[in-house]
């Protein structure tokens, strides 16, 4: 099965392709969307909505996850973050994606074996799962990290 990771962020959305059978993951392609902090964010949302529509043309996947918006302390960057998941799951849906989500821990419980792990250990994780040579960057490791929790979640 192909399946689209996503991180959503307002400044850097990341991106990763996997086939899995689900104990077997390869990479097939990832990557971030990156954002200017200075432009309105009608126009930043229409960047990422661009490069999703893109790399769903290319790598055709048949599922899509997102990750859960967790609550921030700050409101108007979980309200921003929020807007940038919607742009995710229509450009998903428009393509006929299946959209799934997954809280940050269950992502982490599925590819570090523990709820609370760093950025750094999901990174090192990805790598060691996925055979890559170098270590993705953050965002791309969280987006494939979430599409690598889904397709070991489709088997239990």
């Amino acid at each position: 099965m192909r399946i689209l990771g996503i991180d959503c962020g307002t400044e850097r959305t990341g991106y990763g392709v996997i086939e899995s059978d689900g104990k077997r993951h390869a990479a097939i392609a990832f990557g971030v969307f990156k954002t200017n902090a200075r432009e309105p964010m009608a126009d930043r949302l229409c960047v990422i909505a661009r490069g999703l529509r893109e790399v769903i043309a290319e790598y055709r996947p048949e599922a899509a996850v997102i990750e859960e918006v967790f609550v921030a302390k700050n409101t108007q960057s979980s309200l921003k973050l929020a807007q940038v998941r919607g742009v995710a799951m229509v450009m998903a849906r428009e393509a006929m994606v299946a959209v799934h989500e997954y809280s940050p821990r269950e992502i982490k419980m599925a590819v570090v074996g523990y709820g609370n792990a760093e950025k750094g250990q999901v990174q090192l994780m990805v790598k060691a799962l996925l055979g890559l040579e170098a270590t993705p960057p953050e965002d791309a490791a969280d987006a494939l990290a979430a599409a690598i929790c889904r397709a070991t979640m489709r088997l239990l």
